[in-house]
Order: C-alpha cells, then structure tokens, then sequence
C-alpha cells in the first residue's frame, strides 16, 4: 500500500520540486497540495494522510504551529530554508528535516527513515501483557499494567513503571501505537498516562501519586471524553 504524501507549501518551485520527487519514488501517492496550514487542516479531515511534507513559514498559520493543533498528527518531514528551527521540530517526532534546495539524494534518506517509522510498528488490536523495549542493548521486559506513564525525549522516550524508569529508542507516536488499551491516554504531546495509576485530575493536570502531569490544551477534550466514559 503506497503512503499517503500531503505537501503544504506557499512557493511555487519547492512545491513542483516536492511533486516530481514524490511522482518518481516508488512507494509514494501525492494525495494533495496545499499552500496553506489552513487549507491543509480541511484537507486533513477528508483525506487519510500518512507522510507530510510540511514547510515552516506559511502564511496565516506557521507550520510548528500548525503541528500544536493536530492531536494525532500524521508523520512530518519538515522542508525548509531555516536551521534554526530543527530543534523545536525534533519535539514533535518529525522523521527528518530537510534544508532547502532539496536534493534527490537528501529527500529519499529522509523518506527513508519515514518509511521505518511507519512500517516498524503495527496498530494492535489489544495490548499484550508484557513487552520488550531495547535499553542499552538489552531487551528489559516490561510489565504492561506496571507502566505508570511515559514521556517523550524526542527520538527517546522514558518509561516509568512501579518500579523502575527505562529510556528507550521509541518515540512517544509509536509508544500510542504499541500500548492500543482503552487504559493508555496520550495527555500531551510529552506525556501518555496509564488511567489504572490515576489518583486524581482537573481540566489542567493528570495525578499519579504525588506528581502532577499537564494535560495540553489540544488534549483536553478527547481526555475528558475519555476519563468520563
């Protein structure tokens, strides 16, 4: 099955660019093209999209900005003429982030690594009793229901159980994939919490014991529909 490309860019040549790239890669669909964030939040709600190609400054609506809006974002290869944005990019699990003029070579590596992400973890029906993360090239067995919460390191996540704290090369987006049980809520872009350990909460934070969590204004809804049900 092909992945699904979005392009949301304003000029004209890295655009065409962008499209001749997607049309000679085997494995990729153009599903659309949009000049703004605006019109690629409406296009989002009609069309299934698996890969975006997201420049940074668009107008009405900045492509960072553009990303804090969506709840469960598809996976986002940033495309742009500033640097100096790449770190705060990092934070929202984009798959690479490319410097304009983009070359051929540069663009297949970045779908490269789009590619492993997508395919690596498969959306689970149910969430198995225990899994098994690579921490220091070890296999640590995870006890599922042990699991309190889990935050994000940017490429890295930490999970914290009952009784010990792991780091692993598993981004919070695939941690939502692996653990698919009603009881795992994703609260923040930085943060999934198991509801089995809540103690208490409000429309602003999750308690889990003594520790207070955020819930993102973005979240809060969905958190509430949930908590609630």
């Amino acid at each position: 099955m092909p992945i699904r490309c979005l392009i949301i860019e304003d000029e004209p040549l890295p655009a065409q660019i962008l499209e001749e790239y997607i049309a000679q890669t085997s494995g990729l669909l153009l599903s659309g093209h949009c000049t703004d964030a605006i019109y690629a939040l409406d296009h989002l709600k009609k069309e299934e999209i698996d890969l975006i190609f997201l420049d940074i400054h668009l107008p009405k609506l900045k492509g960072l900005e553009f990303l804090n809006l969506l709840k469960k974002p598809p996976l986002v290869i940033i495309t742009t003429a500033y640097h100096q944005y790449a770190l705060e990019g990092y934070e929202y699990e984009i798959a690479d982030y490319l410097m304009k003029p983009i070359g051929y070579v540069r663009f297949l590596q970045a779908v490269e690594k789009a590619k492993s992400r997508l395919v690596s973890i498969p959306l689970n029906t149910t969430t198995p009793e225990y899994l098994y993360f690579n921490v220091n090239r070890k296999q640590v067995k995870v006890v599922v229901s042990e699991i309190q919460y889990i935050e994000s390191m940017k490429e890295y996540s930490r999970i914290h159980t009952t009784s010990q704290r792991l780091v692993t090369q598993v981004t919070l987006s695939d941690m939502e994939k692996l653990l698919s049980s009603p009881d795992f809520i994703r609260i923040h872009r930085s943060f999934i919490i198991h509801t089995k350990h809540l103690t208490a909460y409000t429309a602003t934070d999750i308690e889990i014991g003594t520790l207070q969590i955020p819930i993102g204004k973005t979240y809060v809804e969905e958190v509430m529909k949930r908590l609630k049900a």
